[in-house]
Formats: structure tokens, sequence, C-alpha cells
């Protein structure tokens, strides 16, 4: 990380949750010379190229999965995105099921990120949603904006301490992506404000994510599990006000929680992003103002039918950026 501060935001994207929806919102049958797919390709670079634009940042990394579904996950809770392995070659192996069209393409975005000069993070072991946590947390110089289309990344929101976090869920596309701080997760999520990133992590373990093989509590909706947080402050409070019999703790909805007692205490670790990983980066994560391979990139846009996405990248990188 950079010690310089320049007022210009740190913008952290979600790789494979940016791509996956570039290949859902264009179709493959957009083909390089070869015949191959290159849809996600050149979605994924006009993405970049209009995040670049809109919010002007001066630093950026793109979080890699380096295993998308970590054995610490697993252990604690084994239906942890166990509906989205890819059966075919085997559960044992541990590979994620992915659209044949998508897989050769994340090369090739690699690719075509390397040349730009545009950074990409990784931590061994550990998801994208891992590497987006601890970047976002440890970052005390610049404001740090988090792209994604996983809601479970607004548990990184924060206004302090300084500098601050948003999240721009992607949820429904790029075009359609709302910007979230603390105000707004409590606004939307009915979680206490001050400390929203974390209540909704409580809450999201309460309700339970199908998307991610995480039950949630029986009988817990969203409005339940929002209105326990609000009114315990944590899950940790929650779960002791259950133990505790002088609680004011509706004898039906602490039946409920005793029942889930195991799986809150294995999912709260699950569902909470780690904040401290050892995270590699590919190059220094200052966006440069020309590519860093200028001849390799055109090469590249050639190849993979990406001349307008490509340019507008170029595009991108060039405007000026003052704040």
């Amino acid at each position: 990380m950079t010690s310089a501060t320049s007022g210009a935001p740190l913008l952290l994207l979600d790789g494979a949750s940016l791509w996956f929806r570039a290949f859902y919102a264009i179709p493959d049958k957009i083909t390089a010379p070869d015949g191959r797919s290159v849809n996600a390709v050149r979605g994924f670079t006009d993405m970049v190229a209009s995040l670049i634009t809109k919010h002007s940042p001066s630093r950026l990394v793109v979080c890699l999965d380096l295993d998308w579904r970590p054995g610490f996950r697993v252990d604690l809770v084994p239906s942890y995105k166990a509906h989205r392995l890819d059966m075919t070659a085997g559960a044992a192996d541990g590979a994620e099921e992915v659209p044949d069209k998508l897989t050769p393409q994340v090369d090739m975005i690699l690719e075509v990120l390397a040349a730009a000069g545009i950074a990409t993070g990784g931590a061994e072991g550990l998801e994208a949603d891992d590497v987006l946590g601890t970047l976002a947390s440890r970052e005390r110089t610049d404001p740090v904006v988090v792209v994604s289309g996983d809601r479970d990344l607004l548990q990184l929101v924060r206004d302090d301490p300084a500098p601050p976090v948003r999240v721009l869920y992607a949820g429904r596309g790029l075009a359609k992506a709302e910007l979230f701080g603390p105000a707004e997760v409590a606004a939307k999520y009915g979680v206490p404000v001050p400390n929203a990133g974390p209540a909704y992590a409580d809450l999201a373990t309460l309700r339970g994510d199908a998307s991610d093989g995480l039950p949630g509590v029986a009988g817990i909706g969203e409005k339940s599990a929002s209105t326990l947080i609000t009114r315990f402050g944590s899950l940790e409070a929650l779960i002791a006000a259950v133990e505790d019999p002088e609680s004011e703790l509706a004898a039906g909805v602490r039946a409920k929680l005793r029942a889930a007692d195991d799986y809150l205490k294995a999912a709260a670790p699950v569902v909470r992003v780690v904040r401290d990983a050892e995270v590699e980066l590919s190059r220094a994560d200052i966006l440069p103002a020309a590519p860093a391979d200028p001849d390799r990139l055109r090469e590249l846009a050639t190849k993979y039918n990406a001349e307008s996405p490509v340019t507008r990248l170029i595009t991108a990188l060039g405007a000026p950026r003052s704040h």
C-alpha cells in the first residue's frame, strides 16, 4: 500500500462476482477470431473502464478467489457453498461449477489487467471476500469503495475509524448499482447505524443465505433478525440473552435460538470476512495513467475481439483524476 494520500479512493473490485455478471449480461456468441467466447472479457473490461471513469480512483485492486470454498468455513458449516460444487468433476476436488465458456476467459481477463498495469490481489486459502475485507479494513489513507454483487460485503461499511469504506452493491448489474455506507445499510436492513457493518453480518448469520448454503435460524427471517440485532446490539449479546433467564426474550424466540445454538456459533465466523489475511498483490496498487504494456494490451485487444472495451479502458486510465 502506498502512504501518499490523494483524496481519491482506493477501488477494490470483487473479480469473480463482476466477471460472472459480465458473462451472463452479454451473449456468449460474441467470439474471438479463433472462435472462443469473449463476452466476459469484453463486459468485465467495460466495467473496469466505467468504474474508473465514475470514481476516479488513485489506486485499484481486482481481488481474486484463491480458494472459493476455504476449508475452515467448510469445517464449521459443511453445507457452505456445497450446492456450487461441480459434481461432474467430483466433489472431493473442490472444483466450483463454472460455465465452460467462462473458465478460459478468466485467464484472458488477467492477461488484460496485467498489460493494463492494474493490480490483482489474492490470499492463499481464502476467498476474494477475505482479500476485500483485509484491504478495506487496513486502509488508513484513502477512502475505499468496494464493488461486488455479494451482499455479505456490506459488513465492511464504516465511517470510523477514518477513512470511510463504502460498498457499491452491483447485485442487479453495474447500471443499477447502489452505494452503501452505514446509514444506507441501517436504513435498508434495519440495523443500528453506529455498528451497521458488523450488525449486517450478524443479521445475515441469523437470516441465513441460500446462495452460500447457510440455513439460518429456523423461523427467523430478515425482519425478525433485524429486530433482534437492533434490540440487543450484536449476535454475541443476543446469544448471551438466550442463556440469561432474566432477559426479556419471548419464549418462542428463545426456543428457536437455543435450538440453533450450534449453528450460530459455527456460522458467525463463516459469515464474517477475514480482515487480517496475508494478501499478495501482483504489482503496486497505484492506478497508472497509461497501460504498463501498451503494445501487449493492443495485441490482446485484437486477439480477443475487445478493441472497443480496451480503448475505453485506455481512455479511462488517461483521464485526469483530481480530487
